[in-house]
């Protein structure tokens, strides 16, 4: 994908997430790797920047080690979806983009999870959230932009990549998730199975049975689900 390409694509899905309602006002935040052949570095919206109203030429532009080249001022997240980019790189995922909102059922959800460990947002409710999400890692609170959260995130990557079992998303507590595939349009598929199977959990008025572990082996044998 081409740099060009990229600021489209960031600015398509932007729109997107925000006319079906998974972004409201200036929340969230999408970040693209550019390809070495590009030049490297990466492209991220701009701070306090409505995701539905993008315009390609005002994304931030960053260099390989995060320093901004043009572009509006960019988004705070950035250290931490670096740290993405760089801790899943070690287990095999082509990691080309990485999606942060604050989506209503995902946040609701992290106030209600139990505090004993090992803590995840959701269980194997459904076979499309395991097979397409996959396990859920809830990092305890930090204020916005918080270096120890880029930590933390970091850590449960590689924590669950050397199980055998490499992540796509992590839930930051009372803020939001963070979902990274290898292009923008996969990424906010990973996101939208996320919010909608954290609203599912919301809908149902006693907590669901999560699928068993036979049940889940299948998905693994069939489809190669990481869980």
């Amino acid at each position: 994908m081409s740099e060009t390409q990229a600021r489209e694509e960031i600015c398509r899905v932007g729109r997107s997430l925000f006319e079906r309602g998974y972004v409201h006002a200036t929340a969230g935040n999408i970040s693209v790797r550019l390809d070495d052949a590009e030049g490297g570095g990466f492209l991220i919206t701009p701070t306090d920047a409505c995701l539905g109203f993008l315009e390609p030429a005002r994304l931030a532009r960053l260099d390989a080690q995060a320093q901004q080249l043009s572009g509006d001022r960019a988004s705070k997240t950035i250290a931490l979806h670096a740290r993405i980019y760089s801790a899943t790189s070690q287990f095999g995922l082509k990691t080309r983009c990485v999606i942060h909102t604050h989506s209503t059922h995902c946040v609701a959800l992290s106030l209600q999870t139990p505090m004993q460990e090992p803590r995840e947002l959701l269980p194997a409710l459904t076979p499309y959230f395991v097979m397409k999400v996959g396990h859920v890692p809830l990092i305890r609170y930090h204020r916005p932009g918080d270096p120890e959260a880029a930590e933390q995130v970091a850590q449960a990557i590689g924590r669950y990549g050397e199980a055998g079992t490499p992540i796509r998303a992590v839930m930051l507590e009372r803020l939001g998730p963070n979902v990274w595939h290898d292009s923008p349009a996969a990424a906010m598929a990973t996101l939208e199975e996320l919010e909608e199977t954290a609203r599912l959990m919301h809908l149902c008025a006693v907590a669901p049975a999560p699928l068993t572990e036979s049940q889940i082996e299948e998905l693994r044998q069939t489809f190669g689900a990481h869980w």
